[in-house]
């Protein structure tokens, strides 16, 4: 979309649910936010100071429609930095859409889809990490998730890549100086022997930035795990006793769960997307033919893999098969129904698994609580966030920004590979400006025409 245009024009949207609520909230933002509001309005918000509320009607032609309360934002001290006026409505439906026609109808336009927070980023208002945080706000399902998201919303992800980027400069702009300025005394000459331990300690410091990041993004879109199984060893059973509801389907008839199940429970703040899969078998029913092939693809794709095994009954070539194909996943498992008799060899076991993870199977039975809890404790071990309270949440949960980190880690150790092949020192400042304009990206920042800004302020070249 043209920027001008954008900003130009008059935006109004319903900014809560559209349902028959107490009260529903009515958003309009743009040059013209006062005067199209002032044609419906009882009041004439012109006389009304910024960040204050009017008692009025919403009328149509001297019609009252709804009794209102109106708040008004001038610029550029509003979200959008621009004038923003808020009608709070009663919140029938009908009533709340007859009000956004008269807006529409009156000079505003419907608004796009994130375009209130699209105008605020483009305004200076907020960067886009913050712009980001906003949604995930919205969609916090945690305490844990909340906190990334609030600390986006405040800035402190921007803080933490501004400050990376900070370092990644002041190596730039050494490199520039030298190759545009050897005159400048001031200055160090720069070498590659004085590079590479700067780009290396860049590396090490992306590399935490990024371990503690990805744990962030577990934390923020939870885990995708697959319980997985032949037929009737109690899959179905261990998801209801996980997410505490009788979601699927338990018999003792082998085949009864035909596609995938799916359900979401949070341990303590870790977030599992739980996929309880068909049991895999061989079968001539097409149905559940399709199941089982469905739930090998869940296998594949999934980030932890709780893999089950019947105390009640020996190993058979599918328990053989699903220890297999499952041993390079990150996975844990389970012998279940513990309180029955013993037919499982665990020495056979032995073939087919480590003995960490021998030492790690856990026995119990999907309906004893104490039991669920040790395989909970295991599950947030074995994602590496056992102690999820202590976990740094000012780190990045964004899969935008953590892939742009990656990128930027990459530029770096592409400079690694110029400086190793003997490259020129202007070649290896290339990718370093590369990594420079991906951190920049990740909040909003990513034009590489400011480096020259920024060279000749910091170092007054030009007297």
């Amino acid at each position: 979309m043209n920027k001008k245009i954008m900003l130009d024009d008059t935006i109004a949207a319903i900014g809560t649910a559209v349902s028959n609520n107490a009260i529903s909230i009515i958003k309009v933002s743009g040059g013209n936010s006062i005067e199209v509001v002032n044609k419906i309005f009882s009041k004439d918000l012109n006389k009304a100071k910024s960040h204050t509320i009017t008692y009025g009607y919403i009328l149509e032609e001297n019609k009252k429609i709804d009794e209102v309360l109106v708040s008004l934002f001038r610029a550029p001290k509003s979200f959008t930095c621009e004038d923003v006026v808020e009608i709070n409505c009663h919140g029938g439906m009908f009533v709340t859409n007859k009000i956004l026609k008269l807006l529409l109808e009156n000079g505003a336009r419907l608004a796009e889809p994130g375009e209130f927070t699209k105008r605020a980023f483009l305004n200076g208002r907020i960067d886009l990490t913050e712009a980001e945080s906003i949604m995930d706000v919205i969609e916090s399902d945690t305490n844990q998730s909340l906190s990334l998201a609030t600390n986006g919303l405040f800035g402190k992800t921007k803080e933490l890549i501004k400050q990376f980027r900070e370092t990644v400069l002041k190596c730039l702009l050494a490199i520039e100086v030298n190759i545009d300025y050897p005159e400048y005394k001031d200055e160090e000459q720069i070498t590659e022997n004085e590079l590479l331990p700067r780009i290396n300690q860049m590396i090490r410091d992306i590399d935490i930035i990024l371990s503690k990041s990805e744990v962030s993004q577990i934390l923020k879109n939870g885990i995708d795990t697959a319980i997985i199984g032949k037929p009737n060893v109690g899959k179905s059973s261990l998801l209801n006793s996980l997410i505490k509801e009788e979601k699927a389907i338990v018999t003792d008839i082998a085949g009864t769960t035909r596609d995938i199940v799916e359900g979401r429970v949070d341990i303590g703040g870790l977030v599992l997307n739980l996929i309880d899969t068909a049991g895999i078998r061989e079968t001539n029913d097409v149905v559940e033919k399709i199941g089982v092939e469905k739930a090998l693809n869940v296998l594949k794709n999934a980030s932890l893999v709780i893999l089950v095994l019947d105390n009640a009954r020996s190993l058979n070539d599918v328990d053989i098969e699903l220890l297999n194909i499952s041993k390079s996943k990150n996975r844990i498992i389970v012998i279940n129904k513990k309180d029955l008799d013993n037919e499982l060899d665990v020495k056979e076991l032995d073939k087919y698994i480590s003995d960490q993870e021998k030492k790690e199977c856990i026995y119990l039975s999907s309906y004893d609580n104490n039991d669920i809890e040790i395989l909970e404790k295991a599950i947030k071990d074995k994602c590496k966030v056992s102690d999820i309270n202590n976990i740094d949440a000012t780190y990045i949960g964004n899969a935008r920004q953590i892939a742009k980190l990656k990128e930027a880690k990459n530029n770096l150790l592409q400079s690694l590979e110029s400086i190793n092949n003997k490259m020129p020192i202007d070649m290896i400042g290339i990718n370093i400006k590369e990594a420079w304009v991906n951190l920049g990206e990740i909040i909003g920042e990513e034009n590489p025409d400011s480096m020259i800004d920024e060279l000749f302020s910091r170092f007054c070249l030009g007297k």
